[in-house]
């Protein structure tokens, strides 16, 4: 584990369309020591040529092709096992990160002895140009709270590995794998952070899977259900909660 390092991990799979903008979006990052491990999951465009011509242009880019096609929460946790960075954040191959997001996040986490934050976050377009729709984040989040609310986007997470058990933060192999690995790490009694500061443009496309609504109230109750085995009248009311939050995060 290298102190100082941050280390990105970034699952790609067909995203010839978005992934050069997202490291892009790295590679102009104001603090300079990182790693990025772009996981590479059986893509059938030409993502993996892409991702293969951007780990030649920068000694601190990393490849991992994956064999057959796994999924994000495989991706993520293939990169995950090949971090070596005390830190360790996300970035989806179709989201962009502000200049400045590394230095001020990973400075708010030594200041504050932080092993888990998160940060606000702009909805996108197709193009990931900012719309206006901010998604503010709460001081802090544990467990109970994190219930009620998928605040935390993927990729505004970072987590000190200094502080907090590498095997905690592997994600579990379901449908909203992100969120229940978030409710994991808070059930454990680790605390979220949230710093109230845009420094991610989250792409919203037609074929994003966060973008099926009904899907979405399908997964979140699922996760109370069968992953958190919540009691039914529990469940019901957070999802109710949920429901509302999801609702007014998109005004």
């Amino acid at each position: 584990m290298v102190d100082g390092l941050i280390s990105i991990v970034m699952p790609v799979h067909n995203a010839e369309k978005y992934v050069r903008q997202s490291v892009t979006s790295v590679k102009r990052q104001s603090y300079e020591n990182w790693e990025l491990i772009l996981v590479e999951d059986a893509s059938t465009d030409n993502t993996l040529k892409i991702l293969e011509n951007l780990a030649e242009s920068d000694s601190r880019i990393k490849l991992i092709k994956n064999e057959g096609a796994h999924g994000a929460s495989y991706a993520r946790n293939s990169g995950i096992a090949a971090a070596s960075g005390r830190y360790l954040a996300y970035l989806d191959a179709d989201d962009i990160w502000s200049r400045h997001k590394l230095e001020e996040q990973l400075a708010f986490m030594q200041k504050k002895g932080a092993a888990f934050t998160f940060t606000a976050y702009e909805f996108g377009d197709a193009e990931c140009k900012g719309t206006g729709k901010v998604v503010r984040v709460p001081e802090k989040l544990d467990y109970i709270r994190a219930l009620s609310r998928t605040v935390i986007f993927t990729s505004t997470v970072m987590f000190d590995l200094g502080h907090i058990d590498r095997e905690l933060i592997y994600m579990p192999h379901i449908k909203s794998e992100d969120t229940a690995s978030w409710w994991k790490v808070l059930k454990s009694g680790v605390t979220a952070y949230g710093i109230n500061k845009v420094y991610v443009i989250y792409r919203i496309s037609g074929n994003s899977l966060s973008s099926d609504k009904v899907e979405a109230l399908r997964r979140i109750w699922n996760l109370y259900r069968k992953n958190e085995h919540l009691s039914l009248p529990y469940s019901c009311i957070l999802f109710v909660g949920w429901a509302f939050r999801a609702v007014v995060r998109r005004l």
